[in-house]
């Protein structure tokens, strides 16, 4: 393993304070804990907080989502660890305009059991917190079982749409209206192609062979659906629509948003060549893309592999995919 740092188990704190020295124009480091970013500038008054969150080493979420028109903090935690309690509750306190927050991360049983906690101090101190969990993963559960599937990078589109509702000035009860009704119109499947080293082991999360793709991995190596011969972009793309639009059918005429993501050393050469595939089986449906992002949005360490996700439009989630948002890693006019 070879990696640009220091002592190992300082990686998340160095990177935080690079961040925060890099980026001073849009973000803060609380004064009270250091793994607790929020935006620079005050929440201005009666709009909701969107606070967003997880492990580090999926840059550029979350913490890289913070701005205008997107996430107002991020407490971070330990690479691919829920952030404990104590960061989340600074974060909101934080954040809180006097309009409520609301929590939005992957649907992981630490990232539930401390962000309930937080939110239930933040009760206590008179915050009104209300979550909604991002399951856009199809390879981790049944459609029966959806409600059990794992968040991955589907969730950067639901964070979107509820920082841009929440940048409209809707009430908090609307903003989590929004954030359901993007997850529950998002779907996202991925393959991996070689594994990523978790700097404080220095081990591979996985072992693949050289002529070996598991689809449907986790971003934090768990297990896919199934290993097998390496293919081509195109079957590898073929594979990741056909499982998405089993579970979300789409027909002549929808419009999409769609995602192609790199998961940390896939090129962005390789990602646009699966973006074409994608784009040409979606053609072939009488699909209408109405927006596309191609790069890398929720990555882990340097894995190799993408994902693709949809979302299938109304007009509402539209106009949220198309609000204008200013972060340090993402920007869209």
């Amino acid at each position: 393993m070879k990696k640009l740092m220091n002592v190992p188990n300082d990686v998340v704190d160095e990177m935080i304070e690079g961040y925060a020295a890099a980026y001073p124009q849009y973000v803060r480091i609380c004064a009270e804990n250091k793994r607790s970013v929020v935006s620079s500038k005050p929440v201005r008054p009666g709009k909701v907080g969107i606070v967003i969150g997880g492990g580090s080493g999926h840059e550029p979420a979350f913490m890289g989502l913070i701005g205008p028109g997107f996430a107002d903090g991020a407490p971070v935690g330990n690479v691919f660890a829920s952030p404990p309690p104590d960061p989340v509750l600074q974060v909101t306190k934080a954040v809180n305009g006097g309009a409520g927050v609301l929590y939005m991360y992957g649907n992981y049983a630490g990232d539930c059991m401390n962000f309930d906690m937080a939110a239930e101090l933040a009760g206590m101190e008179g915050i009104r917190v209300e979550t909604v969990l991002v399951t856009d993963d199809v390879a981790s559960a049944s459609k029966e079982e959806a409600h059990r599937r794992r968040g991955i990078a589907g969730g950067f589109l639901v964070f979107k749409a509820a920082g841009a509702a929440a940048d409209k000035g809707y009430a908090l009860d609307d903003v989590v209206r929004v954030a359901q009704k993007a997850n529950a119109s998002i779907r996202t499947m991925g393959v991996a192609l070689s594994p990523c080293y978790v700097p404080q082991t220095g081990k591979p999360s996985f072992m693949l062979g050289d002529d070996e793709m598991e689809i449907g991995l986790g971003i934090h190596g768990e297990p896919g659906v199934k290993r097998g011969k390496l293919g081509t972009a195109d079957e590898v793309a073929d594979s990741l629509l056909s499982t998405i639009t089993a579970d979300m059918p789409l027909a002549a005429g929808d419009r999409v948003a769609v995602i192609v993501n790199g998961l940390g050393s896939t090129s962005q050469m390789e990602l646009f060549i699966v973006f074409r595939r994608v784009a040409r089986l979606l053609a072939d449906l009488g699909v209408e893309i109405h927006r596309s992002f191609v790069g890398e949005f929720v990555t882990s360490l340097e894995m190799g592999g993408c994902s693709v996700s949809v979302m299938k439009l109304d007009d509402e989630l539209a106009e949220m995919v198309d609000h204008p948002a200013d972060t340090p890693l993402y920007v869209q006019k």
